[in-house]
């Protein structure tokens, strides 16, 4: 008669080599002296193999059995560690997150974000990438991203956004302009100069803040350039071929030989946004989404 090894075998296996006695074996393992008997019988045959020695005083493992034992306690070690990562897969405590940023949530609120992951879900590893705002949502719709930090308002139905971060604006000057502190008067005397713009094809929105910036100081201004990135833009302005707003917070981090003026007097301000797609079934996304709402970022 011929057997297949099932799992099974090798618990019963396990056990009787611990014990050492087939009825307290049988009894841990809540089956019978005679069936246990016959199992530990099958695997012998199936293995062409003696695993225990037995007399009538006690029962000792063999050799090959003092194999077998080390082999089988490194199997159900290693099962159990498949179901624990799976299990900490499916409650989100494993995986990969794909992270997309504008050049502003670089120097603070993704750093932030990572250092709260790393230390309450070590295992989660990111994937992070500076993009435009507008990459970002082709990119989440389409599921090749799982969480983005933009500044736009607006999303289509089954994006869900969260505000992380309140920025006031800061003019971006030559590092050798005069003006030290901006009032209405001091803004309003730039409307003659060139400014350089974020692109509007990226944020609409942001460009029309920005255009309501210039406009409540009485002019509309004249833009020669626009960019998606930062560090082109202050390039730009340190070439002295224009000057630029930028939100606050894209003055940290960069060594362009630039100025920056904060306007600390008008009512406009720029909202960071993080943002994520409802349908997204990425276990590792809701322990970001519990972090952002307890306000830990």
């Amino acid at each position: 008669m011929s057997y297949q090894i099932e799992l099974r075998h090798f618990k019963y296996f396990q056990v009787l080599a611990e014990e050492l006695k087939f009825r307290k074996a049988a009894d841990r393992l809540f089956i019978s002296q005679p069936g246990l008997s016959r199992q530990i019988k099958q695997m012998e045959e199936i293995f062409n193999a003696q695993l225990f020695d037995r007399t009538k005083k006690k029962v000792t493992l063999t050799e090959a059995g003092i194999y077998l034992k080390t082999e089988v306690d490194f199997l159900f070690s290693h099962i159990d560690n498949i179901k624990k990562q799976l299990n900490d897969i499916n409650e989100g405590k494993q995986g990969e997150l794909r992270i997309g940023f504008l050049g502003s949530a670089a120097q603070k609120i993704v750093p932030e974000l990572i250092f709260r992951l790393n230390k309450d879900f070590p295992e989660i590893r990111t994937n992070l990438d500076e993009m435009t705002n507008k990459l970002q949502i082709e990119l989440l719709e389409k599921d090749m991203l799982d969480v983005g930090f933009v500044r736009i308002n607006q999303f289509k139905e089954g994006i869900s956004k969260h505000i992380v971060h309140r920025d006031t604006f800061s003019l971006v000057l030559p590092r050798n302009h005069p003006l030290k502190t901006a009032s209405f008067e001091a803004v309003k005397k730039l409307g003659d100069s060139p400014f350089i713009f974020f692109s509007s094809d990226d944020s609409p929105f942001y460009y029309d803040l920005i255009m309501s910036i210039c406009e409540d100081h009485g002019f509309r201004p004249k833009t020669f350039h626009k960019s998606v990135n930062a560090l082109t833009i202050y390039k730009l302005v340190e070439e002295g071929l224009g000057i630029a707003i930028v939100p606050t917070a894209l003055k940290y981090g960069y060594k362009e030989n630039v100025k920056f003026v904060e306007l600390k007097h008008i009512p406009q301000r720029t909202e960071l946004y993080m943002i994520w797609k409802d349908a997204n079934r990425n276990p590792a996304l809701k322990n970001v989404i519990k972090i952002l709402l307890k306000g830990k970022v």
